[in-house]
């Protein structure tokens, strides 16, 4: 074995020692893992992977979900609240590991996002989602999760409403096109409800036209620039990478996609797909690049496909984003079309 490889497998081994895991190695699976499509009556696990959530939103999470057609388990430790977090990492990752274990629970899906996903990381049972795979869903925070059990069980995640989230119709549509139905060629159209809204958050731009085809990859762009290092930063070569942001002055949105120009071969995607960066513009007084500005003058020279304006985001109307199902883009029409079904 080559000194190389056999220092990599040392540290593989010692991370899973630490963790008290077995953990697979990062993208060592051989081939996609598609869940099984949901159907009505499921039953669906709600867990909180990272930020406390209160009587309230969790009242709103299960109904929800039953609205959808679907049966809800609370897991044990879902309010519990330590600080910021929702919980102990332990509980959380105990509440992970039992709903995958749980075999009458077909989905996994987060009641909130917030901040906490990528602290458990490293103690994933991996080995155990990837033997009981199964509809994982979330979005912002829930990046960290989606990339990791992607990665590291070739486990297809979907980037989309937290159990939380307001269930539009658009939103809901969009969910049952692509967990139940999981037909081929499903288009994801801008939400009519996107378009008509006048904020500047909510008017597309194009920054580079064209076409591109590639797996998606993506969520959050703080996490994203989070990973960046870690045993989960994914390779973005020949990927349709789709990003989104909340509540960060350009600046920030600015060094953020410094930080994954530097640590990505970025002009190696495919395209990139940018959604609704929602409160990203400056302050009436800052000295601030607009964020059509910052967008154009991070991603403008990298000579592939990029349009800002699709519908994904900390936003009412939400599509659902299959991590790893192969998709094209249209910037022109702020279109993504995906080629396979996303779920068996």
């Amino acid at each position: 074995m080559h000194r190389r490889q056999f220092n990599r497998h040392l540290m593989v081994g010692a991370l899973a020692s630490l963790a008290g895991t077995a953990a697979v190695g990062v993208q060592n699976f051989a081939s996609l893992r598609k869940p099984a499509r949901l159907k009505t009556g499921d039953l669906v696990g709600l867990i909180t992977p990272g930020s406390y959530i209160s009587d309230e939103s969790l009242q709103k999470a299960v109904q929800n979900i039953e609205s959808l057609g679907f049966r809800v388990k609370l897991s044990p430790h879902i309010r519990e609240q330590r600080g910021f977090i929702a919980g102990e990492d332990r509980q959380r990752l105990d509440d992970l590991h039992g709903m995958f274990a749980d075999k009458e629970v077909a989905a996994v899906w987060c009641a909130r996002g917030g901040y906490g996903c990528s602290r458990l990381l490293p103690a994933i049972d991996y080995r155990l989602i990837a033997q009981n795979p199964k509809v994982l869903i979330g979005y912002s925070d829930v990046t960290a999760l989606l990339q990791a059990v992607f990665l590291q069980t070739g486990l297809v995640g979907f980037h989309g409403p937290v159990a939380a989230s307001d269930f539009t119709d658009y939103t809901k549509a969009q969910l049952s096109a692509v967990l139940i139905e999981g037909k081929a060629g499903h288009l994801i159209a801008p939400a009519e409800g996107n378009l008509a809204e006048v904020k500047p958050a909510y008017q597309p731009f194009l920054i580079t036209p064209g076409t591109a085809q590639g797996p998606l990859m993506g969520g959050n762009l703080s996490l994203l620039a989070a990973l960046a290092g870690t045993p989960y930063h994914a390779d973005v070569a020949g990927k349709l990478l789709f990003i989104e942001e909340v509540g960060e002055k350009p600046y920030r949105v600015d060094r953020m996609l410094t930080q994954l120009r530097q640590a990505w071969p970025l002009q190696r995607a495919a395209g990139i797909v940018l959604g609704i960066f929602e409160d990203c513009e400056p302050k009436e007084g800052d000295l601030s690049l607009s964020l059509p500005d910052t967008l154009h003058d991070r991603l403008g020279d990298l000579g592939i496909p990029v349009a800002y304006g699709f519908s994904f985001g900390h936003i009412s109307h939400q599509c659902t984003l299959p991590i790893g199902i192969p998709a094209t883009m249209d910037t022109r029409h702020l279109t993504i079309t995906l080629t396979e079904p996303a779920v068996a």
